[in-house]
């Protein structure tokens, strides 16, 4: 297929002006300006907007999408027309399309202007995040990343067949169906020098791209879509030393589990300040006690909480899962998973000003398993419910 050249002028205009006259392409540096699109130009009112997000552009004539927390409930954060997600990274995320049965919904694309053109013979590690909307009928492989020298770019909504030059490293079979958290597309790309243009999403044929049947959540009122859509968040391309690997899959693998759940918390003007305050979850990885983005929002919001009501003491409950405690009576890196999650959220509390007399930490081990989950639930997702820290207003 031939593609016009995309006029990028006013886009390269909100790049911010520094970065064009700084060293870019040294170590280190992200070469994805607004990698997580958090900059804006002008506000997103629905959907397709993706435009709204200085840098970033559709290079075909079905737009992506924009997603920012406000008042537009089909796009709003976290929770939107095709389902709840908090982003990653920052406030906003992307979302496309990346497979549709017989083509029914266009594929959508993200596509965006380096800082700075690819070094021929340098090696880049290349990341970003998706995560499958609810409301996806399907789930799809293939979702990958493009290098290109000039841009993609018409005004048809049509497929771009082209090379995907970096997928996650089981992403060519395993077909991305995790709605509950960010699963990580990671690899290393080798320039062939002066490339200007990265670009998302699914260049396989549909023929080429393996998928399946996603079961629609029996909480989600919305109508499915029929298509395998994804959000997008956190994407970047980074220099690396020479020998150097791209070790940005090592905070995504684990040999017993890599999953890592995500609830999107709902609140509202009619809960108390003790039912916002016990709302809140934060959710580990196996054996992990690392804080997530999602986890730091809940943990921010509890310190502003407790702030604002200076009587409330807090029970600080943390939460292991069946299999954690049996590994750690033979690793002690997994042993007291649950002392150690209430211990990680108490450090971030006092480091956000809560004073340790309102504070009580209460690990419960495996003791508390999580009330959301039911018998039909796949093992590894109880589990991961299970993994948490969560909060009583004493």
């Amino acid at each position: 297929m031939n593609y016009a050249i995309f006029d990028f002028k006013k886009i390269a205009t909100v790049i911010f002006a520094g970065i064009l006259f700084v060293s870019i392409g040294q170590e280190g540096e992200n070469l994805v300006p607004n990698g997580s699109f958090e900059s804006t130009d002008g506000k997103a009112k629905k959907l397709s907007m993706i435009e709204s997000a200085a840098g970033w552009a559709s290079p075909t004539g079905a737009k992506a999408d924009l997603y920012t927390p406000g008042k537009v409930t089909e796009i709003n954060i976290p929770e939107n027309i095709y389902g709840k997600e908090n982003a990653r990274e920052g406030a906003n995320y992307a979302g496309i399309v990346a497979f549709s049965y017989g083509n029914k919904i266009p594929r959508t694309y993200l596509t965006v202007r380096l800082a700075a053109p690819l070094k021929k013979g340098m090696k880049y590690c290349v990341k970003f995040y998706v995560s499958l909307a609810e409301a996806s009928k399907y789930a799809s492989n293939n979702v990958g990343a493009n290098f290109s020298k000039k841009p993609f770019a018409t005004e048809e909504k049509s497929t771009i067949k082209d090379i995907s030059h970096v997928l996650s490293a089981e992403n060519d079979s395993k077909k991305i169906n995790q709605t509950f958290s960010w699963y990580q597309v990671c690899g290393f790309y080798e320039a062939e020098g002066g490339e200007k243009f990265l670009t998302l999403g699914n260049f396989f044929a549909d023929d080429q791209t393996k998928y399946e049947n996603n079961k629609k959540p029996k909480d989600m009122k919305n109508d499915q879509i029929i298509a395998a859509y994804y959000y997008v968040d956190d994407v970047s391309v980074i220099l690396l030393n020479d020998g150097e690997k791209c070790d940005c899959m090592k905070e995504e693998v684990n040999e017993y589990s890599a999953t890592v759940y995500q609830k999107a918390i709902i609140l509202n003007d009619k809960m108390t300040v003790n039912e916002k305050i016990e709302a809140q979850v934060v959710f580990f990885g196996f054996g992990r006690t690392t804080l997530t983005p999602s986890g730091k929002e809940a943990l921010d919001l509890l310190s502003e909480q407790l702030k604002a009501n200076a009587a409330l003491k807090l029970d600080v409950v943390g939460h292991s899962d069946e299999e954690e405690d049996k590994i750690g009576a033979l690793k002690p890196q997994y042993a007291n998973m649950a002392e150690k999650r209430a211990n990680a959220v108490l450090q971030y509390l006092s480091d956000k000003g809560i004073t340790e007399d309102r504070l009580n930490s209460s690990p419960q081990g495996n003791s508390m398993p999580n009330e959301e989950n039911l018998e039909t639930d796949e093992v590894d997702l109880k589990m991961a419910r299970n993994r948490r820290v969560s909060f009583k207003v004493q």
